[in-house]
């Protein structure tokens, strides 16, 4: 039984973002089920019995892709009001888009989501959006590992109304899938601004009596820590100090305004961090001070925000983005180097979900959440470090082979569950709902 796998994943320049980055340059990936098996070069696996053999054809294998922030069923708003402030694009433009939405069409968004994402090569999201209980379904049929949340705010939601309603909704979810292999639930009050202190540690207490991630926004624009200033005379991390949020169980998505006393609290409690660097330049929020955090000890991941601030899902583009943005934010070319950031990408950013013993690296014992990046292209040839191709020239389009649980969901550019042709159709006829309404800005 040893020396059995159901697929093995072979002849590619495998790395495992292990503790130790080991790399094999000419590896292999034994899955056994749901999990992997073994990891060892490829000629070990000659005498085993293999069910079916997959030719990496001398690319990349590793571990998925985690993005740990994004509103996946806001592909239904992409690129709807581009070029505003964040308060302008929010108040004026995405909620009241928003608020047209039903369990239907964030199921429809959500799937033509999980395509993007499974075909450049993510196998595991953390989600905050409407009407979860369908992102938690739609991420289930693709066959993606998801972490989901009913976002709270202090108004009606258009999902379950109000305030009572949403955190009887977040517990229901917590409920009906706290079984579920792929799906887990956290618990997701917005941010600061939107949610009383009341809310936030009603947040808090439920995450904490149920075992959950405990998910909100931070820190995200200096118009925010001005409002949080002004309203309770703190930043707004000691806000949530002061609240008693502070927590290895928070992810804090974004950080990008924080003072040295933000960044040693959140060192302190041992918080986790969603870096977002596309979605914080398209707004104009500002650079997150990731590598002060990393050097502080901060468990720091890399998310790609939703599709209406991005305006794509592409976690590879979203590497690029991060290591050269803070290398000319710092005039230090050094910083935020390859390995640094294909660790927030795969490894820390399931840390950072709480799933660090679950999926990010190649382990046996772990489950089985495995990419092969086609390197037979003029743009990543020749290859002299697999990592540095990975962060500065790979793109979604050079992921060929996504697994999830041991299940290939997409080989060769093709999604064995989405139909796609139908994922498409469906979001195109919701924007021209949105197109014909008064959310969406005139084109001249």
């Amino acid at each position: 039984m040893d020396s059995a796998a159901d697929i093995l994943i072979t002849g590619g320049h495998l790395l495992t973002m292990d503790d130790d980055d080991r790399t094999i340059p000419d590896g292999a990936v034994a899955v056994r089920g749901d999990r992997i098996a073994a990891v060892a070069p490829a000629a070990d696996f000659e005498n085993w019995q293999i069910g079916r053999t997959i030719d990496a054809r001398g690319g990349i294998i590793m571990p998925g892709l985690v993005n740990t922030h994004t509103h996946a069923a806001m592909t239904c708003f992409r690129g709807l009001a581009d070029d505003l402030p964040l308060m302008t694009w929010l108040n004026d433009h995405i909620f009241p888009a928003e608020a047209t939405l039903d369990r239907d069409k964030v199921a429809a968004g959500t799937t033509l989501a999980c395509a993007e994402m499974i075909l450049s090569g993510t196998t595991c999201f953390c989600d905050m959006y409407l009407f979860e209980d369908a992102v938690a379904t739609a991420a289930r049929r693709a066959g993606m590992r998801a972490v989901v949340g009913e976002v709270l705010f202090d108004f009606p939601s258009p999902a379950y109304g109000p305030l009572a309603e949403g955190l009887r909704a977040t517990q229901d979810l917590i409920d009906a899938w706290r079984e579920d292999p792929l799906i887990r639930v956290a618990v997701e009050p917005h941010s600061p601004y939107l949610c009383a202190p009341e809310l936030m540690q009603k947040a808090r207490d439920m995450a904490e009596e149920n075992g959950c991630l405990l998910v909100t926004h931070l820190s995200e624009t200096q118009s925010e820590v001005a409002q949080i200033r002004e309203r309770y005379g703190r930043t707004p991390v000691g806000h949530l100090a002061q609240l008693g949020l502070l927590s290895p169980r928070l992810l804090a998505c974004h950080c990008v305004v924080l003072t040295e006393a933000d960044r040693a609290l959140l060192a302190r409690y041992g918080v986790k961090v969603a870096h977002n660097p596309e979605s914080n330049m398209k707004l104009a929020s500002g650079i997150a001070p990731v590598p002060e955090l990393l050097a502080a000890g901060v468990c720091v991941s890399l998310g790609t925000d939703g599709c209406s601030s991005n305006n794509d899902l592409d976690m590879l583009l979203e590497m690029d983005t991060a290591a050269k943005l803070h290398k000319a934010a710092s005039l230090d070319p050094t910083v935020m180097d390859a390995r640094t950031i294909l660790r927030m990408s795969t490894i820390e950013g399931a840390r950072a979900l709480g799933l660090g013993e679950v999926t990010g690296s190649l382990m046996p014992g772990k489950q089985a959440d495995i990419i092969v990046i086609d390197t037979d292209k003029p743009h990543l040839t020749p290859m002299y470090r697999p990592e540095s191709h990975l962060v500065y020239a790979a793109r979604g389009s050079d992921v060929c082979l996504t697994m999830i649980d041991g299940r290939v969901v997409m080989e060769g550019g093709l999604l064995a569950t989405i139909d796609v042709e139908k994922a498409i159709h469906d979001v195109r006829r919701i924007a021209g709902g949105i197109r014909g309404s008064s959310t969406a800005p005139s084109a001249g």
